[in-house]
């Protein structure tokens, strides 16, 4: 840990971690562009934060029972609602975790990163899926079908290498996976190309492909949750993954039967009004909020205040700071007052409101039956007053799935940093020596790891004096990302040692590459080994698939 950072306390976002991973400040900061099939990079991951709304894992990563070390050592940043995924880790309830491998090249260090984080969530209980992006592979790279099936074996060897349990857990292609198929069609219904548009940059040149490719994606994201029951699920990415996560979590919303939200009084209120209404209520002493934070949790009895008296609170009210920067407080106390003004002498009054989405007359009706307590039934929605938020969440789900309909809980997701290439840089599978993949010759990865680019000085006189610049060192990471494994003491000790001026560059380098050839040879042997588990496995290598080659 960094010596600034109180013990047992997470470093905050951006320090430098002692034990793996930094924002690079230095470098500067351009407008974020995340590009699922560009060669990704970010500069600042704090500007993920607050351009996309990615939060910052160490803010739930405390919650997180028996971390994972790349999440000890800050290599995953960002997370989508991993709350809830901790939450049902701890408390030993169904959550799954799925990822994807689009099969265009060997498999290599970086993705390791993603095979290493399905198989932990794996580990820790939950039921673990990977896939073979195969139609993506084909539709937006151009990939034959036949250079697909080979690469598509060794991502599976060194998967299954690395210790995903197949018989545990699931393994399949996009393209034999009918329930994918039949699922993407479904989501393909509430979608359309001006938000491919605005999320991945398509235009009039962009193949039919693969925009369904992209709905195909979202498909799989969601695919875990059509097995036994809705549950928690994690889809480990780099953030360069992050539009196809937005955009499963925005589809799988639009498909449930019912929208649940709180509201007040018989007009709608949005998430930005609806707050400015709770802060008047409660401040009029009708329903102060719960101990345990709750919002659904209401009075039995008819309050007193009215809507003309909140209006008349909220002219002069000021939100806390921490509501002032996630609220455009302007518009929402124009509009919440608007509403309010309009509403006269109607008493306001929380409930919950069940909102008629998609759901057919026959499971509308069963809602109704289902909602227990006082309730006021609308034409297009039911008020229901004694019930918690999360209970009529509850509810909705229960008659949605009894009714055929999917009951999708939004996916959650993590997000690990991009390593850095050997060369400097990039990683990327078009420069060879940048970066070293899981079936090198262990000799190869020996040496290039000798040849990598350090963070070191110009000599060692310097080194000595200064200390080297681990943060900036690819072989750092190496040891950060993947040679240390478990052992954080050893990645303490090289950071140390190395900013300290203790450690030089050829020793450094010396020492990883004999723990990457270490590894190589043990996972190789472990790759051959798999051979024989995947050829037993219900899955097609061998497609009969016929298609152009090349780009598209």
């Amino acid at each position: 840990m960094d010596e600034d950072t109180p013990e047992g306390e997470p470093p905050a976002a951006g320090d430098p971690r002692t034990d793996g991973g930094t924002e690079r400040a230095d470098e500067p900061t351009e407008d974020v562009a995340l590009d699922p099939w560009g060669s990704a990079s970010v500069g600042d991951y704090a500007d993920l934060f607050e351009e996309f709304g990615i939060e910052a894992f160490d803010e739930v990563g405390g919650d997180v029972p028996d971390p994972h070390y790349l999440m000890r050592r800050g290599v995953i940043f960002g997370h989508r609602e991993y709350d809830a995924v901790a939450e049902a880790m701890a408390n030993d309830e169904p959550f799954a975790a799925l990822s994807g491998f689009m099969p265009t090249g060997d498999p290599h260090i970086g993705h390791k990163l993603v095979f290493d984080e399905l198989i932990y969530h794996q580990r820790q209980g939950g039921d673990a899926f990977g896939l073979i992006a195969d139609l993506e592979a084909h539709s937006a790279r151009g990939m034959s079908w036949s250079e697909i099936d080979e690469h598509a074996r060794n991502y599976l060897l060194s998967l299954l290498a690395l210790g995903f349990d197949a018989e545990e857990g699931e393994l399949y292609r996009q393209s034999d996976n009918r329930a994918v198929q039949d699922l993407g069609f479904e989501l393909g219904s509430k979608a359309n190309f001006s938000e491919f548009e605005a999320i991945y940059g398509f235009d009039g040149e962009t193949n039919v492909s693969h925009m369904q490719s992209v709905i195909t994606q979202t498909a799989d994201i969601l695919y875990p949750q059509l097995v036994d029951e809705p549950k928690p699920t994690v889809i480990p990415v780099g953030p360069d993954q992050d539009p196809h996560v937005r955009l499963t979590r925005d589809l799988a919303t639009r498909v449930r039967y019912f929208k649940v939200t709180e509201a007040f009084a018989s007009f709608e209120l949005d998430d930005d009004e609806r707050r400015l209404v709770r802060a008047a209520y409660d401040a009029l002493g009708a329903s102060p909020a719960s101990e345990d934070g709750d919002e659904g949790i209401v009075d039995d009895a008819e309050t007193d205040v009215r809507c003309e008296d909140a209006a008349d609170w909220l002219v002069d009210y000021e939100p806390p700071e921490s509501d002032r920067e996630s609220v455009d407080l302007a518009a929402a106390k124009s509009t919440a007052l608007d509403k309010l003004e309009a509403g006269g002498k109607e008493p306001l009054r929380p409930r919950v409101r069940f909102f008629d989405r998609n759901a057919t007359d026959e499971a509308f009706e069963a809602l109704i039956e289902a909602v227990e307590g006082e309730k006021r039934v609308f034409e297009g929605h039911v008020d229901a007053f004694d019930l918690t938020r999360d209970e009529a969440e509850s509810v909705a789900r229960e008659v949605e799935i009894d009714h055929d309909g999917f009951g999708f809980r939004q996916p959650s997701s993590i997000y690990h940093r991009f390593m850095t290439g050997l060369t400097g840089g990039k990683m990327s599978s078009s420069i060879p020596a940048s970066h070293i993949s899981l079936l090198d010759d262990p000799e190869d990865g020996y040496d290039k790891v000798r040849s990598a680019t350090t963070g070191g000085r110009d000599t060692a006189e310097k080194q000595r004096e200064l200390g080297g610049e681990a943060d900036e060192c690819p072989v750092y990471e190496l040891y950060a990302y993947l040679l240390a494994g478990d052992d954080d003491e050893l990645t303490k000790t090289v950071y140390s040692e190395c900013v300290n001026g203790e450690r030089l560059c050829g020793g450094c380098k010396e020492q990883a590459a004999e723990l990457m050839r270490e590894f190589l040879e043990d996972h190789q042997e472990k790759r051959e080994e798999a051979e024989e588990l995947l050829d037993d496995l219900d899955i097609d290598l061998d497609s009969d698939r016929r298609g152009t080659g090349g780009e598209h």
